[in-house]
C-alpha cells in the first residue's frame, strides 16, 4: 500500500487509485514515487488479468503541483537524472511504469486531466471518460513542453498536427472533443462502470495472449515489416508451446469455457 497510491485486487482486476483528493491529485515527490513503485507490485502478482487506474475525489489528476515539487530542488534534480543504460527518469518512468506492465490499464477520467495526469492517461491503454472531463496538454501554459513520455504516446493516438496544436496552446477541451481527437476510447456517463466492462471481457481471454498482444504492438507500431513479422513469429512461437494455448485447445474442442492458469510473463 502507497500514501498516494491505494490498490485493492477484486476478481483478479487491480483497482489503483490517485488518493491525494485533497490536492485533486497532483503530482508531488510522493506521488511520482508511487506512480513508480505500484507498477512493480501490479506486476509480480501474476493472478492479476487487467488495472483500472482512477483518481478520488473531484479529479482523475489535476497535473504537476509546481508549489510542492519547487520547494525541493535537489529532488527535482534527481528527478531528471538517469543513468546511460536506463529508458526513462523518475518523471517519465512514473507513466512509462505503467505502459509497461504485461496486463492491460485502463484509466477512468474525471474531472480534470491536465498536464503531467494527461501523460500519465496517455500511457494506459485505454481510456474511459466523462463527457464534461476537462483535459489538457497544460504544459505551454508555464513555458514548458510535455516531458514524461507524452512525446511517445501522443504521437501514436494523434496526428502531428493535431499534437503540436495541442501543446502550443495548452488548449483545454471536454471528453466529447477528447474522443473526436483519438486520445479516449470512450465517453460515457459512468466511465468506471464501462472500464470494468472491457477488463472483464478482455479477462475471459488467455492472459498470456493478451500480455503478448500488448507487447506485440508497443514493439512494433513504429517498426519496420521485417522487425515486426519478426517479432510476431517470436512471440506466438512462445504462445504456442505455453500451456494456456493447449487449455484454450482443449476447451474449444470440448466446447468448455477455458480455466486459465496464470500467465507465464
Amino acid at each position: 500500500m502507497s500514501e498516494r497510491i491505494s490498490l485493492d485486487v477484486v476478481d483478479g482486476i487491480a483497482y489503483a487509485t490517485l488518493n491525494r483528493a485533497d490536492k485533486l491529485n497532483s503530482l508531488d515527490f510522493p506521488m511520482f514515487e508511487a506512480l513508480t513503485s505500484v507498477p512493480e507490485q501490479i506486476a509480480k502478482d501474476r493472478s492479476i488479468r487487467a488495472v483500472i487506474l482512477q483518481g478520488d475525489g473531484k479529479a482523475f489528476c489535476s497535473g504537476l503541483d509546481f508549489a510542492a515539487v519547487g520547494k525541493d530542488q535537489l529532488a527535482q534534480v534527481r528527478g531528471f537524472a538517469k543513468l546511460p543504460v536506463q529508458t526513462t527518469n523518475l518523471f517519465q518512468k512514473a507513466c512509462w511504469a505503467w505502459r509497461e506492465l504485461p496486463v492491460p490499464v485502463l484509466a477512468v477520467l474525471h474531472g480534470y486531466c491536465f498536464g503531467g495526469g494527461l501523460q500519465l492517461a496517455l500511457a494506459a491503454d485505454f481510456r474511459f471518460t466523462t463527457p464534461d472531463c476537462e483535459l489538457s496538454v497544460m504544459e505551454a501554459k508555464w513555458g514548458l513542453i510535455p516531458d514524461m513520455t507524452g512525446s511517445v504516446t501522443l504521437r501514436e493516438l494523434v496526428p502531428i498536427d493535431v499534437a503540436k496544436r495541442l501543446t502550443m496552446t495548452a488548449e483545454v477541451f471536454d471528453g466529447v472533443k477528447a474522443k473526436e481527437l483519438g486520445l479516449v476510447t470512450e465517453v460515457s456517463a459512468d466511465p468506471l462502470a464501462a472500464a470494468k466492462a472491457l477488463a472483464a471481457q478482455i479477462a475471459t481471454r488467455s492472459p498470456d495472449s493478451v500480455a503478448y498482444t500488448k507487447r506485440l504492438f508497443h514493439d512494433t507500431w513504429t517498426s519496420s515489416p521485417r522487425s515486426a513479422f519478426w517479432t510476431e513469429s517470436q512471440l506466438q512461437l512462445r504462445l504456442i508451446l505455453g500451456k494456456n494455448h493447449k487449455i484454450a485447445r482443449a476447451a474449444g474442442k470440448a466446447k468448455e469455457i477455458p480455466k486459465w492458469i496464470a500467465r507465464s510473463v
